[in-house]
């Protein structure tokens, strides 16, 4: 049985998800279907209800109620654990639980354990809080000017302050990127049971990685990695970046477990988890930009604020270094500067999100083109296409040390332009106007990274001091694929998936390398830390999977496979069917090719091949592949209510080699979801004491499926030479693109320039209401 031809590879097919027929049955294993620990016992988390407060904990009451079994306060977490490690130092240290002051409306101040989830509940409300308040700090902006700046870095590329004195014309503008939250179906979970004579913690989350996170909770734990075991179910109801942070959960009930002696199981409801996951960080972005009289981009300065919240919880700052070589986006401009600032406010803290500081980099510097645009008197397309970088200089290096591996982005955007017929459209803008109503059309030129390089982080350290610590690099997988002695193939996993189709793809890459179907290769993803190999880079995020994770499958399956030929070759029959050759393997190893281990199964591991440390400039390749997006929005604002209409969206994608076209747009339609929703809908608000003002779905808005409109997508093939298959990320890069391309048509429908996201029907009736300040109209 050979190998499949490569015109019917099973890779780059849209064959039925593995995965649906479970989900669609309701059979699907999620984490609070498993009951991993007979009778564990049910914790429900007291939660500060001030931003800010001195706080004393009286936890007398609740722990004599019916059914509990004992409380937990920040002072027994403080005394069985330690800080959480992070990337910067910072003088407030995070535990899994308020120690003396509460930071956050919602940060826990204890855990209460009890027989049953209702007893819990019941006995933490007769937990008793008296709280001394402090005055909240709110405003990232105002934070930067006093001690709540904890982290301040400047880095300079070419020289971008001649470059802006010798543009023709400087745009100057600042932009704030709101708090918002990916809110997937499912909130987080954990199971905990502590075992004493060990002096190990073994914990099912729904956790997504990076597993850089799972030393992180080791370590606050005080526990060597060995003595932290972390499952994940099969299942999650989804992620896109917010469950990464439930590490500091699996720290708190590990630590209610082993200071009561019980198993302990928590499962978060809607309202924790909007108060008290994670979320987007908050980021104030002055933009300078230089620009000649014909339009190229001379020059760049950045000045961006980060609100982290009230603690840096791992990987934090990466929101603010996870797109520093990208800082030109996809303009060959050469003298980029930027000043880095990372501030504490009293909010929830931030922690990865999709997108992950794409939105928040391409907001503003998207903006800034198309107000240059109009500044100059040129079609925000042309301006575009100026600028570019052109597909001859790939791969092409930025200033700050990215590597773009392949894509012709004029070509891509020329074919988003086609698709939206492009002209058309800004004809009828026009004529709309001319008859009073309010159309615009905007466009977004961007690239996305994936595959983050683990080094990155450490560019929040000087060269100096990165020179006296252990270098960090690179992003590498492992996988385990094996044949059973019937020719049973099955492939365990690390990238722990949240929705996306990894089984799926996975078992057509196996299937290509062994020359069979898919349909026969059982693929698990349940992640275990003591079984599965994995590696700190390992899990979901950055868009990784089809690059990396795919990477270390092709291997091992690929390894197994030489070893199948070679028995084949070794028993004179190269069309020996595998079934066969796994029961040559297993039930007579001695007739095995002298010298060949026996067994069939295959640890391997892939690494992308150009992800080195920070250099002594400060320049980083800190993704591996890097797709290109080109988007066209048109949108109508309604003059009488403000709302915003998107009537058309064309998103076109580079993102390399499709594995699976299918579910490749089904991750395009995703990020365009969350992308919409953070232009139009949601953002995190607090009131001026920091109260959370919205706390359920009825306050924070969503985006459902009559909100958005039909996206049409269009695609381009220019495979990564860093990748496997040829593969780039593709899940992310519409939550980038779209923030930026809805601005930038409501601005153009609005003839101002002063939009500010999210462009909800109050504040965008509120904007119609007043005239534009002097330079920002039309």
């Amino acid at each position: 049985m050979g190998i499949a031809a490569a015109r019917d590879t099973w890779v780059g097919q849209s064959v039925p998800r593995f995965e649906d027929e479970q989900l669609l049955r309701g059979k699907g294993r999620f984490i609070d279907d498993l009951a991993p620990v007979p009778h564990a016992y049910h914790a429900a988390i007291v939660r500060s209800q001030l931003a800010h407060a001195r706080i004393a904990v009286d936890p007398a009451a609740a722990a004599e109620a019916p059914g509990v079994v004992g409380v937990v306060t920040g002072a027994e977490v403080k005394a069985l654990s330690r800080p959480f490690p992070a990337g910067i130092p910072s003088p407030v240290p995070f535990y899994a639980a308020a120690v003396d002051v509460a930071r956050y409306a919602g940060e826990p101040l204890a855990v209460v354990v009890a027989r049953s989830r209702y007893e819990a509940e019941d006995a933490a409300e007769l937990v008793a809080v008296e709280y001394d308040p402090l005055d909240p700090v709110l405003d990232p902006a105002a934070a930067a000017g006093t001690d709540a700046c904890i982290h301040d870095r400047t880095f300079h590329y070419g020289d971008a302050d001649d470059a802006l004195a010798a543009a023709d014309l400087v745009v100057r503008e600042t932009f704030r990127f709101p708090r918002f939250s990916c809110t997937p179906l499912e909130c987080y979970g954990v199971v905990a049971e502590w075992d004493e004579g060990s002096g190990t913690l073994t914990a099912w989350a729904n956790f997504q990685g990076p597993f850089t996170l799972h030393g992180v909770a080791a370590s606050a734990l005080g526990l060597r990695g060995s003595q932290l075991r972390l499952l994940t179910p099969p299942d999650s109801g989804g992620s896109f970046g917010i469950k990464s942070s439930i590490f500091t959960y699996v720290v708190l009930m590990g630590i209610a477990a082993r200071a009561l002696g019980v198993p302990v199981r928590w499962t978060e409801d809607r309202i924790e988890h909007l108060a008290g996951s994670a979320a987007s960080t908050h980021r104030v972005t002055t933009v300078e930009a230089g620009f000649s009289h014909d339009g190229e981009l001379l020059g760049l300065r950045y000045d961006a604020i980060e609100d982290v919240g009230a603690y840096v919880r791992a990987p934090e700052p990466a929101t603010l270094y996870r797109m520093h070589g990208s800082l030109s986006g996809a303009y060959r401009v050469r003298n980029v500067a930027a000043r880095y600032r990372v501030v504490l406010t009293n909010t929830l803290p931030s922690g990865l999100n999709r997108g992950f500081g794409g939105p928040q980099l391409y907001l503003p510097l998207e903006r800034t083109m198309a107000i240059a645009a109009r500044r100059l008197g040129l079609d925000p397309a042309a301006l575009a296409r100026r600028n570019l970088v052109p597909e001859e200089a790939m791969p092409y290096r930025t200033p700050s040390g990215a590597l773009y591996d392949s894509g012709d982005y004029a070509a891509c955007l020329d074919q988003a332009l086609e698709l939206a017929a492009y002209g058309e459209r800004r004809v009828e803008a026009e004529r709309a106007r001319a008859d009073g109503r309010l159309v615009g059309v905007g466009i977004a030129c961007v690239v996305e990274p994936s595959i983050s390089n683990m080094g990155y982080i450490t560019l929040a350290q000087t060269a100096v001091e990165r020179a006296g610590t252990l270098p960090k690099s690179g992003n590498a997988e492992g996988a385990l694929v094996t044949i059973d002695p019937l020719g049973g193939v099955s492939v365990r996993l690390a990238s722990t998936p949240q929705g996306q189709g990894h089984r799926t793809v996975c078992a057509q890459v196996v299937a290509d390398e062994l020359g069979i179907e898919p349909e026969q290769v059982t693929v698990l993803s349940e992640m275990d830390t003591q079984t599965v190999p994995w590696t700190v880079s390992s899990g979901n995020y950055s868009s990784r999977f089809s690059g990396v994770a795919v990477g270390a499958v092709q291997r091992a399956a690929r390894s197994l496979r030489e070893k199948v030929d070679a028995i084949r070759d070794h028993l004179g029959d190269p069309d020996l069917p595998l079934r066969r050759v796994a029961g040559a393997a297993h039930w007579n190893p001695e007739g095995l090719p002298e010298g060949m281990e026996p067994g069939l199964a295959c640890v391997a591991y892939w690494a992308a091949p150009n992800l080195d440390p920070p250099d002594a400039d400060d320049r980083v390749a800190s993704s591996a592949a890097h797709g290109f997006i080109a988007d066209v929005c048109v949108v109508e604002v309604v003059r009488d209510t403000g709302e915003v209409r998107v009537l058309d969206y064309v998103t076109v994608h580079d993102a390399g080699h499709l594995l699976h076209p299918a579910l490749a747009d089904g991750q395009v339609l995703g990020g365009f979801a969350h992308g919409a929703g953070a232009a139009l809908f949601e953002h995190h608000v607090v009131d001026e004491l920091g109260n959370l003002m919205t706390a359920s779905f009825v306050d924070y808005v969503t985006p459902t499926a009559p909100d958005l409109p039909a996206v049409r997508i269009g695609h381009r093939a220019t495979p990564s030479p860093f990748t496997a298959l040829g593969a780039k990320g593709v899940g992310e890069g519409t939550t980038m693109s779209a923030p930026a391309a809805i601005a930038n048509a409501v601005a153009d429908a609005l003839g101002r320039d002063d939009v500010e996201l999210p462009l909800t029907p109050p504040r965008v009736w509120e904007l119609l209401q007043r005239p534009p300040a002097s330079g920002v109209g039309r």
